[in-house]
């Protein structure tokens, strides 16, 4: 479903990771580790081609690097769900509206995206705050409407970076109890994060970033 094979990506003579190759199979869920400016939201950005490979190729699906355009980047995303650590909601929107804007872009029916923003606030126990704004939620509620955001156009992987970076940690389990949950329907995801403590409870595979290099690990017990 997803594949890197002997990526390299740096600015100008600075490399920031290099010959890396992994796959990442359906239903998987990949926490991806490395020390603060390791590459980890490089790596991420370049899974949905915000950026793309010096040398080597993404595949994501029939979306390969070296071949998309600048149309079909759009309809890439559309399979993606991606979250970020500083939730990047529209402040100006109510939760139902934030969720809404991911299926409007696509010209998708109104019908249609009342129930699918209803299935998706649901999901995340939100049904209770759509009319609410962002400033009215805490910081575990907003990160929900994030998640909610990234799937409701049913996504084939969920693209986190540090999720949980910005909250506290029985907000932060809360959060990744979501995310299995998540997963454990049939979405993939690969979390960036630095907590080692909610990789434990994530299991799974763990790649981590090192020398610019990705190699997959363990944890020791």
């Amino acid at each position: 479903m997803i594949t890197l094979n002997s990526v390299t990506f740096g600015y100008s003579a600075s490399t920031i990771i290099e010959n890396v190759s992994f796959s990442i199979k359906p239903k998987e869920f990949v926490s991806l580790v490395g020390s603060t400016g390791s590459g980890k939201s490089t790596l991420l950005r370049l899974l949905f081609m915000d950026i793309l490979p010096r040398r080597g190729v993404v595949i994501i699906e029939k979306f390969a690097s070296n071949a998309i355009t600048q149309n079909d980047i759009p309809k890439l995303r559309r399979k993606l769900g991606i979250i970020f650590q500083d939730f990047k909601l529209l402040e100006d929107r109510t939760v139902f509206e934030n969720v809404a804007f991911a299926l409007q872009v696509t010209n998708t029916k109104n019908a249609e995206i009342k129930k699918r923003v209803a299935q998706s606030l649901a999901h995340v126990g939100l049904t209770h705050k759509k009319n609410y704004f962002p400033h009215q939620l805490s910081g575990g509620e907003q990160q929900r409407v994030t998640i909610a955001r990234a799937i409701v156009n049913d996504p084939i992987v969920l693209i986190a970076d540090e999720p949980t970076g910005n909250l506290d940690p029985a907000t932060s389990l809360d959060i990744l109890k979501l995310l299995i949950e998540i997963n454990k329907r049939g979405t993939s995801i690969i979390m960036a994060t630095h907590n080692y403590d909610l990789i434990k409870k994530v299991g799974g595979r763990i790649l981590q970033i090192k020398d610019r290099r990705v190699l997959e690990v363990k944890l020791k017990k």
